[in-house]
């Protein structure tokens, strides 16, 4: 099956992509400084010196596609993504809801919201083990006598928060290198302290293949297509080439509700899911952020001092402020999607290393990465931050000052420097985040 579906050009020359997508916390690009980024390659052996430039991703909350599809192209994605799943259709017999859209609604399509999912297990002081069925208990069903429950013996219950999916596309351009760098520059960078954790998964579309998880809550999967999969599955209760089988209801077959064939559907609906959030542009800062090239206001200069306080009490570290995605034509996940144009050598802003971190706030949950990673998630995004109203991945944070104050374990320091931080300092930080 074709996993690259958008229309675009291929690149007429990629050029040292090592240094091209170099995205280290000591060589990352100012949010907003420019609209481009210039790498210098010296080719010596060659005779010439080629300039290799990096764009800013697009932005914005109007809804319209990133170029990465045609606008009609764009249209038939986001019908998928908005498609309401019906019985004949495939839906469940277990499931969560009833559409992407259902779950990643705010502030448009795709975007995040407080639509939660439930997890359970057993933690045994050793180790976490799934009840019967996995640790996904599916909230609805087609059938009450199906309907799964939480274990009554259960010691781990967690809810998460649905996750923005907007801006997508870059992150699944990162290369996996400079994520590998990232994780082994922290401790050098905090005494030791912060050790962010890359995974290796397996991608569904490239069997026997695998990459860094980048998407969910515990860096499940690393691919949009393998994602996408994973929620028509997981989500709605679709199954596909790609995940094949149903879930069950705490153990117990539901294949006796099935009213449509297995799977359910082609990998059609996948594909258009993933190429819809591939086609996503990045969230944006808020009106009234600071401006390159403009003079700034005394509000903006608090907010540039407030960025300064996120850099020097170590917030940065993991909260990884800018990327640049690999080269249009790069290949990746797995060899089955070469990053188009529209997405490749874009630098973007997403606040967030990607990477696996104990930072005191975990669920409990062992989904890929073994045991060492129960108490681990993924860095959340700040981007889009300013459209949030709950944080934390369970959402039980009401206000920024909450969700920093909870983080200890490999943020200890942080924590404590932010503590220290004189009134006006906590102001100008808390300015700065509210633009995210």
């Amino acid at each position: 099956m074709q996993h690259n579906t958008a229309h675009h050009a291929e690149p007429a020359l990629n050029v040292d992509r090592e240094m091209a997508t170099d995205s280290t916390p000591g060589n990352k690009a100012c949010p907003g400084s420019r609209p481009w980024l210039a790498t210098i390659l010296g080719l010596g052996a060659l005779g010439f010196t080629v300039t290799t430039y990096s764009l800013e991703a697009p932005t914005g909350y109007d809804g319209l596609s990133n170029g990465f599809l045609t606008p009609t192209d764009y249209q038939q994605a986001l019908d998928e993504f908005r498609l309401v799943q019906t019985i004949p259709m495939g839906l469940g017999p277990v499931f969560n809801d009833v559409s992407c859209k259902a779950c990643h609604t705010g502030p448009v399509d795709g975007g995040h919201s407080q639509v939660s999912v439930q997890r359970a297990g057993y933690f045994d002081g050793v180790n976490f083990i799934d009840p019967p069925g996995g640790s996904l208990i599916p909230a609805r069903a087609i059938d009450p006598s199906i309907r799964a429950r939480v274990p009554r013996d259960a010691n781990v219950r967690a809810l998460r928060m649905s996750l923005s999916t907007l801006g997508d596309g870059y992150v699944e351009a990162i290369p996996d290198r400079a994520l590998i760098k990232i994780a082994s520059n922290q401790p050098k960078q905090s005494k030791g302290l912060i050790k962010g954790q890359y995974v290796l998964v397996d991608l569904l579309e490239a069997p026997g293949k695998q990459a860094i998880g980048k998407f969910g809550w515990k860096d499940q999967h690393a691919s949009l297509v393998s994602f996408s999969a994973d929620a028509y599955r997981n989500e709605m209760g679709i199954t596909t080439p790609l995940f094949p089988t149903e879930l069950t209801s705490n153990g117990r077959s539901v294949d006796r509700f099935e009213t449509v064939g297995q799977p359910n559907d082609s990998d059609h609906g996948v594909l258009l899911a993933a190429n819809f959030m591939r086609s996503t542009k990045a969230p944006p800062r808020t009106p009234g952020s600071p401006e390159p090239k403009k003079p700034p206001t005394a509000r903006q200069d608090d907010i540039k001092l407030g960025e300064r306080a996120f850099e020097s009490t170590g917030c940065g570290i993991c909260h990884t402020a800018s990327f640049v995605t690999a080269p249009a034509g790069t290949p990746i996940n797995g060899g089955t999607y070469l990053v188009p144009v529209a997405l490749g050598s874009r630098t973007f802003h997403p606040y967030s290393d990607f990477l696996l971190h104990d930072v005191g706030t975990g669920d409990g949950i062992v989904q890929n990465g073994g045991q060492s990673t129960r108490n681990k998630l993924r860095t959340t995004p700040l981007w889009g931050l300013s459209k949030r109203r709950t944080f934390l991945h369970d959402g039980s944070a009401t206000t920024l000052q909450d969700a920093i104050n909870r983080h200890t374990g490999e943020a200890i320091q942080v924590t404590g420097a932010f503590k220290r931080l004189s009134p006006q300092e906590n102001q100008n930080l808390m300015r700065f985040l509210n633009t995210l």
